[in-house]
C-alpha cells in the first residue's frame, strides 16, 4: 500500500539521473534513506525536446517501491493519457498550464481518479496562469530549468513566483505544496525553501552524488526543518 502524500515537507529524487540498469536498487536506496516520494519525468519530445518514460517505467516503479509516485506530465494533450499513468499506478499527476487547453477539466478529471492533481510552469510563464486553478491542486510545480534535459543550472529568478503562489495558496488552499524542479542541490535548496518551496525535486544531486545516492539524499533531507 502506498504512503500518503501529505507530508510537511517532501524530498522526491528524481529517476532522470538513475542508473536505469539498476533502477529497482537505486529506488530502494532512496527509498531507505529517506525519500517521501519518487519523481517520474515523462517526456514526448514535443512539448520538451526529449523523449523519456511512460506508463510502462511508472508500472515498474510501483512494483518496486511503497513511496507515492509523484507523475510529472511534460507533454502535449496530457488529457489524452491520464488513465493509463493512473492505471499504472501513478500517485500523483502532474500537468503544464501551457501544455493543456482545459485545464479545470483535466485536473478535475485526475481528481476525480483519486489521484492528486498537480499543475506545472514553465521559468517564463507567470503565477497568474494558474490562479484560476489554486483552490483546486494538491501541488503547483515551478520549474526553476528549462524542461527535458537533466543537469541544468538552477534559475534563481523562478524564486519570486514562487513566493506569489505559496502566498496566494495560503490564502485558498494552504494544504498544498509549493514544489521546485530543476538544478536542486544543497546550495539551491536554502533559498528555495525561504521562497515557500515545500516539496524538492532533485535528480543530479542525489543520483550522481559522488559518494552515492544514500549520502546525496541525507545531504538535501538534514537542510529541511525538523
Amino acid at each position: 500500500m502506498k504512503s500518503e502524500m501529505t507530508k510537511k515537507f517532501i524530498i522526491a529524487p528524481s529517476i532522470l539521473s538513475a542508473d536505469f540498469t539498476r533502477l529497482g536498487e537505486e529506488i530502494s536506496i532512496v527509498e531507505t534513506n529517506g525519500a517521501d516520494w519518487i519523481h517520474i519525468d515523462v517526456m514526448d519530445g514535443h512539448f520538451v525536446p526529449n523523449i523519456t518514460m511512460g506508463p510502462f517505467i511508472v508500472a515498474a516503479c510501483n512494483r518496486t517501491t511503497a513511496l507515492p509516485l509523484d507523475v510529472h506530465l511534460m507533454i502535449t494533450e496530457p488529457e489524452r493519457y491520464i488513465d493509463a499513468f493512473i492505471d499504472a499506478g501513478a500517485s500523483g499527476l502532474t500537468i503544464h498550464v501551457e501544455a493543456s487547453t482545459h485545464l479545470h477539466r483535466t485536473l478535475q478529471s485526475i481528481k476525480d481518479n483519486g489521484v492528486k492533481a498537480g499543475v506545472a510552469l514553465n521559468p517564463e510563464t507567470p503565477a497568474s496562469s494558474v490562479e484560476s486553478v489554486l483552490h483546486m491542486v494538491d501541488l503547483v510545480l515551478v520549474m526553476s530549468v528549462n524542461p527535458g534535459f537533466s543537469n541544468q543550472r538552477f534559475l534563481p529568478e523562478v524564486l519570486p513566483k514562487a513566493r506569489e503562489i505559496r502566498r496566494k495558496l495560503d490564502q485558498t488552499n494552504p494544504q498544498a505544496h509549493v514544489q521546485i524542479d530543476g538544478g536542486l542541490n544543497e546550495h539551491t535548496l536554502p533559498d528555495s525553501l525561504d521562497a515557500g518551496v515545500t516539496a524538492f525535486v532533485a535528480a543530479n544531486a542525489i543520483f550522481n552524488h559522488p559518494d552515492g545516492p544514500a549520502i546525496g539524499i541525507k545531504t538535501l533531507k538534514r537542510l529541511l526543518p525538523g
